[in-house]
């Protein structure tokens, strides 16, 4: 009797983020992996049952990079840049890997810049650790993998 192959669950904290080929170091978290296609309804006359549903355009939200403050300048002087009008787009994949550090899923996104830049809250009572996120809007993702 032949067995499958065990399939566990990816970890959502194994990943890695890259822009332009190049790991741009480690993030604590991403968020807005997300696709949404907007459908438009069109009822035809003499059907009462249910009604059509089309489908428009698919959007997608913006991704949300949270990481550790570094000395690392390179996320703040892409947004710096991108403030001054000097709008630079980068394509970039978020990679999950699997339990022995192996790539196992890549979205790949393009054409993203950023477009928001969120600095730490500093507070003297407290020994957390500060954080900095860039929000990037993108023209879509594709899977590889």
């Amino acid at each position: 009797m032949a067995t499958a192959e065990r399939r566990d669950p990816l970890a959502a904290f194994r990943f890695r983020v890259e822009l332009d080929g190049m790991i741009v170091g480690g993030f604590s978290e991403v968020s807005g992996l997300q696709a949404e296609t907007e459908t438009e309804d069109y009822r035809e006359g003499g059907l009462n049952s249910y009604v059509h549903k089309l489908p428009k355009a698919t959007k997608y939200p913006n991704f949300i990079l949270k990481r550790g403050l570094t000395n690392s300048v390179e996320l703040w002087n892409w947004f710096n840049a991108t403030a001054n009008g000097q709008i630079k787009r980068r394509n970039g994949s978020l990679i999950v890997l699997d339990a022995s550090g192996n790539e196992s899923w890549r979205w790949n996104f393009s054409q993203a810049y950023p477009v928001k830049w969120a600095g730490p809250e500093f507070k003297a009572d407290s020994g957390s650790i500060a954080f900095e996120s860039v929000e990037l809007v993108h023209n879509g993702f594709s899977k590889d993998g």
